[in-house]
C-alpha cells in the first residue's frame, strides 16, 4: 500500500487552536480538504491525475515499516509549547548570523542549518547528499514544538546534520520560497501548513513534503527520527527514481498552477461575478455570531471588504441589505469578543471557537492594517462610533507595540509568554489572561448605590464574562494552558450591565474603562511575548493604509502624521535607490536602529502592491502629490520586474530567478489579499490620477487572466471581485478646487472623506499649474473657483457635473 505524507485540517474544536493537524495519508484523495482548486492547465484532469500517480510512486515507503494500517492522524504533542528558560548555548550554528528572528531561534539547534543561499545549493551539490528544507515564522506555535522536540534533540541533529543539507527558511522573509514548495505539500497531500517539511534534491526538487512530524513514532505513526532514517534508504536505493518522480511532479505543477488570459479574452461581467461572490458567502455565513463557516474563525478582512462594497451598489436590494448586516454583525461580534484584547487594544490572530471568544493569542500586523480599514469603513456606512472607535484602537495598539522609532512596523507579537518572570516555561495566552482571583484583589471597593452593595470587580466580572473557575472551555484548551483563567468578552451592553447594578452608564463606562487601564498597568509588568522586530514591506504598506484610511475619514492629524513617517521609512529603508527596486525587509536591531542583512532581499510582487495602495490611500488623505508620484514610480518597476508579458497579470516573485521552480501567480484572497488583486485596483486608481490609460488595460487583461477562476469561485478572490466591480462601474474622479488648508476646501474633502465610497479617486486642485498633477492632468486647469469658494467637481472620464461648493449637495450628489 502507497503511503502519502500529508497535512490535514481538522474539524475538531479540541484542536483549533493550534490549526495544524498533521495526518498520515494512506490512499486518500489527494486534494481532501484542499482550499483552492490547484489546476488550470488545458488537461487539468491530466495533470492531476499525473501528480495522484506519480507523486509518491517514486517512494515506496513500507506500510509495514511504518506499523500501521489504515489512514491514521495523531494528536498535536501534549503540553504545547513550553519553551524554557534559555540556558549558555551547547551549540551554536551559522543561523546565529542572521537577523531573522525565526532563523535566529533556531541558532543553537544541534542540526547544521544553513539559510537559504548559494552556500547550501553549492554544499548538497558537491557533497551529493538531500536537502531538507524546514519553512515556519516566529510566531507559529508548532514550529516551536518541532524545534523543541525535533531540532534540539542530539539524536536527530546528528542524523540530520549528517546525511542532509539542512535549510531553515523564515517565510515571511522568504515568501516565494515558501510558496513554491508550500504548492507542492498542497498538491500532493490535501493540505499545508507551518512547520513545513520537504525533503529536494540537490537541484532543489521536491520529492516528499509534509508540515509538522513528532520526534519519534506515536503509536503506529512514524516520526521524523523513522522519516529520517527511511529517506536515507530510499535515497541510497532508489535515487534515479526520486529524481526522476521529482521533475516530473515540477514540470505538473508548472503546468497545473499555470494562470493566464487568452488573447482577446475579457473579464467576466463584474455584476454576475459579484452576485455569485455574495451567495457563495452568504451560504458560508454563521448567523449568530457573524464570520464565516465553524469554527477556528478568521477575520477575513477581504470578505468584509467585499461585502461593503457589494452593498454600495446594491443598496435599494435585500442582496444589498443582506451583506451589509454581515459585515457589520461580524464586526461587531469580534470587537465584543476575546479575539479583540479589550486591555491592550488589537486584534489576535483567530477564534478557536464560533463565538470569537477564546483566540489563538498572536497578533500580525497585517490583520491590523486590514482590519482598520475595515472598521473605519464600518463607520462610514453606519455612522455607528463603535466602529470608529475600534480602528482608533487597532491603531493605539500597533503605535505604542508595533512601531519602530524609525516609522517603521514591526511583524507579531507571539501568543506563548512566561507566566511570571520566574516561571521556567512558556504558556500560551499566559500576557492576556486572568484569574477571577486577580480580578477581585484588583477592584475590592464597593460601588456606592450599586445594587447588592456590587465591588468593582463584581460589576467587571458581570460585564465580561469572567468566572471564579475560568470561563474556557476545556474543549478550547487541550493542553489545559488556560485551565482556571479568563479571557475577556463583553456578554452584556453598557445599558443591560448599567441596569443590572442600578447605576447610570456614564458611570459604568468610566468604571470599566479605568478597570482596564488598571489591567493594562498589570499587563505591563507581566514578561511579555516575543517580538518579531522583523519589518516587511508588504505589511509596512497594509499598514500604511490603515493609518491614512482612519486618519482621513477621522480628520485626524497625528494618524496622518503617523502614515507619513511610516511612507518615509519605506522610502529611507526598504528603496535601493541605486537598483530602484523595494527590499523585502529590514530588521529592528539591539541598539533600537534598523538593520539590514549583507545581502539584502530584493522585494516580490507583495511588496510592490501593498506599498503603491498604501501610497494611493496617503496621497487621497493627504493631497500631498509626492506620495502618487512615488506610487507611479514603483508601479512602472512593478511592471518592469513581474508582468507576464504572455499571459498577462503578474508572478509572485521575479521569474528569472533560477533557484525558484515555478514562476506562481497567486490566485487567492486569505489571511492577505492577493498582489495581484489588489494591482488591479491599484492600476485603476493610477490610471484616473495620472492619465495612464495603458494601465486601465493592464487591470483589464489581468483580470482576463483570472477568468476562470472568477466565474467558478469567487468567494476565493473577493478582493479581485472588488477590483472587477471597479472596473464595471468605472471610478469617479472627485476634484476638489482650492487652497489646501483653506476651511471651505477642507470642508469638501471631509465630505468626501465621511462616505464610503469604493470607486472614487479623490485629488485637490490647488491652482498650481506647474505641479505634477496638473501636468499628468491639463484638464484640472479648466477648473475654476466657482463665486470665489473651494468648489467640487464629480467626472466621470473627466466628464465633470456642475461645480458644487456645498457640502450638503455634495454629499446628495455622491449617495446618488
Amino acid at each position: 500500500m502507497m503511503l502519502r505524507l500529508g497535512f490535514a485540517r481538522s474539524p475538531s474544536s479540541s484542536t483549533a487552536r493550534h490549526i495544524a493537524q498533521p495526518r498520515l495519508f494512506a490512499g486518500s484523495p489527494l486534494l481532501k480538504n484542499k482550499p483552492y482548486t490547484l489546476y488550470k492547465s488545458s488537461s487539468p484532469a491530466k495533470a492531476l491525475q499525473f501528480v495522484r500517480k506519480s507523486v509518491w510512486v517514486s517512494f515506496r515507503l513500507s506500510w509495514d515499516s511504518f506499523r500501521s494500517s489504515g489512514a491514521v492522524g495523531f494528536s498535536m504533542a501534549s503540553g504545547g509549547d513550553r519553551t524554557t528558560r534559555s540556558k549558555p548555548p551547547k551549540h551554536t550554528n551559522r543561523l546565529s548570523k542572521e537577523k531573522s528572528s525565526y532563523l535566529l531561534q533556531h541558532a543553537h539547534n544541534p542540526v547544521d542549518w544553513y539559510p537559504w543561499g548559494q552556500e547550501a545549493f553549492d554544499k548538497a551539490k558537491n557533497e551529493d547528499k538531500p536537502i531538507f528544507l524546514s519553512v515556519g515564522y516566529s510566531t507559529c506555535h508548532w514550529c516551536h514544538v518541532m524545534e523543541r522536540e525535533s531540532f534540539e534533540d542530539e539524536e536527530i541533529g546528528k542524523i540530520l546534520s549528517k546525511n542532509f543539507v539542512c535549510m531553515k527558511v523564515d517565510r515571511e522573509e522568504r515568501p516565494d520560497v515558501d510558496k513554491v514548495y508550500m504548492t507542492f505539500v498542497q498538491a500532493t497531500s490535501g493540505g499545508g501548513g507551518w512547520p513545513m517539511s520537504v525533503w529536494l534534491t540537490p537541484d532543489l526538487k521536491p520529492f516528499i513534503g509534509g508540515t509538522y512530524f513528532p520526534p519519534r513514532d506515536m503509536g503506529r505513526t512514524p516520526g521524523l527520527k523513522t522519516m529520517l532514517l527511511r529517506i536515507i534508504e530510499q535515497w541510497q536505493s532508489n535515487r534515479e527514481t526520486l529524481e526522476s518522480s521529482g521533475e516530473r511532479v515540477v514540470e505538473a505543477l508548472r503546468k497545473g498552477t499555470a494562470i493566464s488570459a487568452s488573447p482577446g479574452e475579457t473579464p467576466p461581467s463584474g455584476p454576475d461575478v459579484a452576485n455569485r461572490c455574495f451567495r457563495q458567502l452568504a451560504r458560508s455565513y454563521e448567523e449568530e455570531y457573524g464570520g464565516f463557516r465553524e469554527a477556528p474563525k478568521f477575520p477575513t478582512p477581504v470578505n468584509l471588504m467585499f461585502l461593503m462594497s457589494f452593498w454600495a451598489v446594491n443598496r435599494a436590494t435585500s442582496e444589498g441589505a443582506e451583506a451589509l448586516q454581515m459585515a457589520l454583525h461580524t464586526l461587531r461580534m469580534m470587537a465584543l469578543g476575546g479575539i479583540h484584547d479589550h486591555v491592550a487594544q488589537g486584534f489576535h490572530r483567530y477564534s478557536t471557537d464560533t463565538s470569537w471568544h477564546v483566540p489563538h493569542f498572536e497578533k500580525m500586523l497585517y490583520d491590523q492594517g486590514q482590519l482598520a480599514v475595515a472598521y473605519i469603513t464600518a463607520y462610514q456606512v453606519s455612522g455607528e462610533c463603535l466602529f470608529a472607535d475600534v480602528a482608533r484602537d487597532v491603531l493605539l495598539y500597533v503605535s505604542r507595540d508595533l512601531s519602530d522609532k524609525s516609522g517603521g512596523f514591526y511583524s507579531a507579537e507571539d501568543a506563548d509568554s512566561f507566566p511570571k518572570a520566574e516561571s521556567a516555561e512558556k504558556r500560551e495566552g499566559a500576557f492576556c489572561v486572568w484569574t477571577a482571583g486577580e480580578i477581585r484583589e484588583l477592584f475590592p471597593d464597593i460601588v456606592e448605590g450599586a445594587t447588592g452593595g456590587a465591588t468593582q470587580a463584581d460589576i467587571f466580572m458581570h460585564h465580561y464574562g469572567v468566572k471564579e473557575q475560568g470561563n474556557v472551555d476545556p474543549g478550547q484548551d487541550p493542553h489545559g494552558e488556560l485551565q482556571g483563567q479568563n479571557v475577556l468578552i463583553v456578554r452584556y451592553s453598557v445599558e443591560l450591565t448599567a441596569a443590572h447594578f442600578a447605576i447610570s452608564v456614564d458611570r459604568l463606562s468610566d468604571l470599566l474603562a479605568h478597570a482596564r487601564a488598571k489591567l493594562a498597568e498589570v499587563r505591563r509588568a507581566r514578561p511579555p511575548p516575543h517580538l518579531d522586530t522583523k519589518m516587511l514591506a508588504s505589511w509596512n504598506g497594509l499598514m500604511l493604509s490603515g493609518f491614512a484610511r482612519v486618519g482621513a475619514v477621522l480628520g485626524d492629524k497625528a494618524l496622518l502624521e503617523r502614515a507619513e513617517q511610516a511612507a518615509c521609512f519605506l522610502r529611507k529603508h526598504l528603496w535601493d535607490y541605486e537598483d530602484q527596486k523595494i527590499l523585502h525587509s529590514c530588521y529592528g536591531g539591539n541598539n533600537m536602529e534598523v538593520e539590514q542583512v549583507a545581502s539584502p532581499i530584493a522585494g516580490f510582487l507583495d511588496d510592490y502592491a501593498f506599498v503603491v495602495c498604501g501610497l494611493l490611500d496617503l496621497f487621497e488623505a493627504t493631497q500631498k502629490v509626492r506620495w502618487l508620484e512615488w506610487a507611479e514610480e514603483l508601479q512602472q518597476r512593478q511592471d518592469q520586474l513581474f508582468w507576464d508579458s504572455q499571459g498577462s497579470g503578474y508572478f509572485c516573485s521575479d521569474p528569472s530567478d533560477p533557484t525558484l521552480l515555478l514562476s506562481l501567480k497567486q490566485d487567492q484572497d486569505g489571511a492577505e489579499p492577493s498582489a495581484n488583486s489588489v494591482s488591479a485596483m491599484n492600476l485603476l486608481r493610477l490610471s484616473h490620477l495620472t492619465d495612464r490609460r495603458d494601465w486601465i488595460q493592464s487591470s483589464h487583461h489581468l483580470l482576463a487572466a483570472f477568468s476562470d477562476r472568477l466565474l467558478k469561485v469567487p468567494i476565493a478572490l473577493p478582493d479581485m471581485v472588488r477590483s472587477l466591480m471597479a472596473q464595471h462601474y468605472s471610478l469617479k474622479q472627485i476634484v476638489i478646487c482650492g487652497q489646501p488648508d483653506a476651511e471651505d476646501t477642507l470642508s469638501l474633502i471631509s465630505t468626501v472623506n465621511s462616505l464610503f465610497l469604493p470607486h472614487k479617486v479623490l485629488m485637490l486642485a490647488d491652482g498650481n499649474t506647474e505641479s505634477f498633477l496638473y501636468k499628468k492632468l491639463p484638464i484640472l486647469s479648466t477648473l475654476v473657483l466657482k463665486d470665489s469658494k473651494a468648489t467640487a467637481y464629480v467626472c466621470e472620464n473627466f466628464t465633470c457635473a456642475l461645480p458644487i461648493t456645498c457640502p450638503q449637495e455634495l454629499r446628495r450628489l455622491l449617495l446618488e
